[in-house]
């Protein structure tokens, strides 16, 4: 996998001298999405999990309820073809979150700890990683993305291809977190979201209203929880 998202590129680093060598750095390509010959969105994004990726973005914009939507995507030439199915319904997003769950603590750090293994990034230090995980403890999808919003539209693609319950589902994101991220798990129906970083202000107010527990700043044993801590044991 690492092979075909790095590209070796060859340098001269300054530094009392010059230095010539070779470094791999992360490959970035545009993926225009097309829906039944309908141009959605062109997406700067890490050649990985492309159909995930369109999968993921027509289910957070609400223009399929589900996978069974879906009849076919296909990757050519930077361009993800999706046929869909001519009968589908519209989904209307809801505006708060009908979850019950409630993850324990140690399962928050370890979601965190997860997503932040990735060899990409320890190599490069240029991408965001982000998780999805059943109840807190099953990872269902793991990637990177330039952008800590495509990583989680890569995720929830994931997890709609698996049919996963998303009520069940903490998602995991490296970075801060702001209005667009929780408005992604909201249209999902994503109930947690956990990070190493912070959200904004207007995160923390989308989150409140949707009934979204942001756990924000989880590093080694501590954690900050801006919003609705009863989903956290």
């Amino acid at each position: 996998m690492q092979s075909t998202i790095l590209k070796k590129v060859r340098y001269i680093r300054v530094d009392g001298g010059l230095i010539s060598a070779d470094e791999r750095i992360i490959r970035e390509t545009v993926l225009k999405v097309m829906a039944d010959g309908r141009h959605l969105v062109s997406a700067m994004i890490v050649a990985a999990m492309e159909k995930e990726y369109a999968a993921g973005y027509l289910y957070v914009q609400g223009i399929i309820k589900g996978a069974a939507d879906i009849l076919s995507i296909e990757i050519k030439n930077n361009i993800a073809d999706v046929r869909l199915k001519e009968d589908r319904e519209k989904r209307t997003i809801s505006e708060n979150i009908s979850s019950s769950l409630v993850v324990r603590k140690e399962d928050v750090f370890r979601c965190v700890r997860a997503i932040l293994k990735s060899p990409v990034f320890r190599e490069t230090e240029s991408v965001h990683s982000a998780g999805l995980f059943l109840d807190g403890k099953e990872a269902v999808s793991i990637t990177e993305d330039l952008g800590r919003h495509n990583a989680l539209d890569k995720v929830i693609g994931a997890g709609l291809l698996k049919d996963v319950d998303f009520s069940r589902t903490l998602a995991a994101s490296t970075g801060r977190q702001p209005a667009e991220m929780i408005l992604k798990c909201r249209s999902a129906g994503i109930p947690v979201i956990a990070t190493k970083g912070v959200p904004t202000s207007m995160a923390v107010e989308l989150a409140e209203k949707a009934g979204i527990t942001i756990a924000g700043l989880v590093r080694r044993d501590a954690m900050t929880v801006y919003s609705h801590p009863e989903r956290i044991e």
